[in-house]
């Protein structure tokens, strides 16, 4: 496997336990205490997984989060976090972090968490490379090479979770897809979340594609199964 795993973790304890856990799992380990070190660190090394506790001192997990993601907007970083409100959970999430645990956590949820992340990961590094091409509907464009995403004339900024899901639906046009085929093939086969984060995400990438709710719509709800885009008719 020799995947390599970067935790950023103050509490010893639990740095700890997580290195000797992911070491028996087969990943290669390096652990940082505070933020400061933790971003020097990742600019080192090349890393297929980043596991980031919010509260580190020196820089916060979220600043690190978002100095992360302007060098990388693909690795997989999971958040770790002893604040349980789903807005500080929502707020890692739409600051490009790919999923989060809240602690005390249980060991084997957190290592299935890491399977589904780097799954998901590996996919994208092996699917096939539309750098030349333009997905779109109506007068939503999205190029999957540059990660731009455009409606009309407009530029639209989304995180990396909110550009994957739009890329699925558009992948699948007019296809009717349940949240857990959404949460499947976006978040992971391993993800052991809530499907209620579907429809968070989806009203996310609603309102940036047509922030004003003036422009046609075009992801359109299925009550009691999921989500479809296509144009209105």
């Amino acid at each position: 496997m020799n995947q390599s795993i970067l935790i950023v973790e103050d509490e010893e304890k639990i740095a700890r336990l997580l290195e000797i856990e992911l070491e028996f799992e087969g990943y290669r380990v390096v652990k940082e205490k505070n933020g400061i070190d933790g971003l020097e660190t990742y600019y080192k090394g090349t890393w297929d997984l980043v596991l980031l506790d919010i509260m580190v001192p020196g820089l916060s997990g979220t600043q690190l989060l978002q100095r992360i993601r302007k060098n990388d907007a693909n690795i997989p970083v999971i958040l770790l976090t002893a604040k349980s409100s789903i807005a500080d959970k929502v707020e890692g999430l739409d600051l490009g972090a790919n999923d989060y645990i809240t602690k005390p956590f249980v060991i084997e949820e957190l290592l299935a968490r890491v399977r589904a992340a780097l799954r998901v990961a590996a996919t994208k590094d092996t699917a096939p490379r539309m750098a030349d091409t333009w997905l779109g509907a109506g007068d939503l464009r999205l190029h999957e090479g540059t990660r731009e995403v455009l409606r009309g004339e407009h530029s639209v900024d989304l995180t990396p979770r909110e550009f994957d899901l739009l890329v699925h639906l558009l992948r699948h046009q007019r296809q009717v897809l349940s949240r857990e085929q959404l949460l499947e093939n976006v978040w992971g086969i391993d993800y052991v979340g809530d499907t209620n984060v579907v429809d968070v995400y989806i009203r996310y990438v609603r309102n940036k594609i047509d922030p004003t709710r003036q422009l046609p719509e075009l992801i359109h709800t299925v009550r009691g199964i999921g989500y479809v885009l296509k144009e209105s008719v």
